[in-house]
Order: C-alpha cells, then structure tokens, then sequence
C-alpha cells in the first residue's frame, strides 16, 4: 500500500515533469493554431489530463501519453475552429482579432560570440522556420515537431498520434521536403 511519502515523491516527479515540458509542448501547440492564448489553453488542459487520469502511471510513461493528449487537443481545436469557420461564413463574419503568430521558435538561446549577421541570419531562418511549420498540413506538422523536436521514434510517434508507422514516415518525409523548398534560401 502506498505511504504518503510515496505520494510526495509521484507528486513532486509529476510536478518536475511537467515543469520540464511546457515550453516544448506550448511551442507545438502555438505552431498548430497560429494563437497564443488558445496554445496556453490546450496545454493547461493537457497538463490537468494527464495528472488526472494518468498520474499514478510509471514515469517513464508519462512523455509518451502526454503528447498523446496534446495531440487529441490540438486535433479537438482544428475541428470546433472549422466549424466555427463554416459558421462564420455562412453568417458572413469576420474575425477582426487576428492575432499574430508570435516567434515562439526565437526563443532558443543565443550565444554572444555570434557576430550581428549571424544573428540576423538565425533570426531569420528561426522567423522562416516559424512560417513553414505554420504552413505545413496538421499532420505533417505534428509527425515533424514529435520526431524532431521531441526526439520520439517511428513507432512511438505512430502510438501517440493513433496511426500506423508507415503514415509516420510518410508525414514526415513530405514535411522535410515541403521546409526543404521554403528554408532553400536560408542554407
């Protein structure tokens, strides 16, 4: 039976763990809905899932069915944003709050011994980066940001976004060809 010691330790691990992935998971869910204060919420909500109903499973579980969450939520955004969309239309509204995308990825850090035009040119392959991974299909763009900013393997990322391994793979080679062509310049 677990003591309450054992409780302070899952709860200080689960806190630590999440204090370690909210920057990486709210510049995912930035890039996918293009608005800061929905990426803030769809990670607030992940983060209350995942302590809710997961927190009592090991550790070494809790990347993996984090970022499933975070997928489901940001896939659950895409939908109510295209049927408010379809409603919009219909109605003939206009969304005159247009926020715009803020560069989430400029945030890495900088070094001092850069000269001013190496910076200029990380800021503006950072500003480029930003763009082309708005710009890629949803599917794409999570299969890449999973793989490569996350570092989860073929079928790891596949488990996460409940699909098979070759979908994995084709995702992501039709993402690194499509930021290959919009980054050409900035090689």
């Amino acid at each position: 039976m677990p003591t309450q010691r054992d409780f302070d330790k899952q709860y200080l691990s689960m806190n630590h763990f999440l204090a370690d992935i909210e920057g990486r998971a709210f510049r995912m869910a930035q890039i996918a809905t293009g608005n800061r204060d929905d990426a803030l919420e769809i990670v607030q909500e992940t983060m209350m899932k995942l302590v809710q109903k997961y927190s009592h499973h090991q550790a070494t579980e809790w990347k993996g069915l984090f970022y499933s969450i975070l997928n489901s939520r940001i896939l659950d955004w895409h939908r109510r944003q295209s049927v408010r969309n379809r409603f919009r239309s219909w109605l003939n509204w206009s969304d005159d709050n247009n926020d715009e995308i803020e560069d989430a990825l400029a945030q890495h850090p900088s070094n001092s011994n850069y000269e001013p035009d190496a910076k200029l040119q990380d800021a503006q392959f950072m500003t480029g980066l930003t763009t082309a991974l708005g710009a890629l299909p949803l599917r794409q763009q999570q299969v890449f940001l999973l793989r490569v900013w996350e570092g989860f393997d073929i079928n790891d990322t596949a488990q996460i976004m409940q699909c098979s391994s070759s979908s994995v793979k084709t995702h992501y080679a039709r993402a690194l060809e499509k930021l290959r062509e919009q980054l050409e310049d900035h090689q």
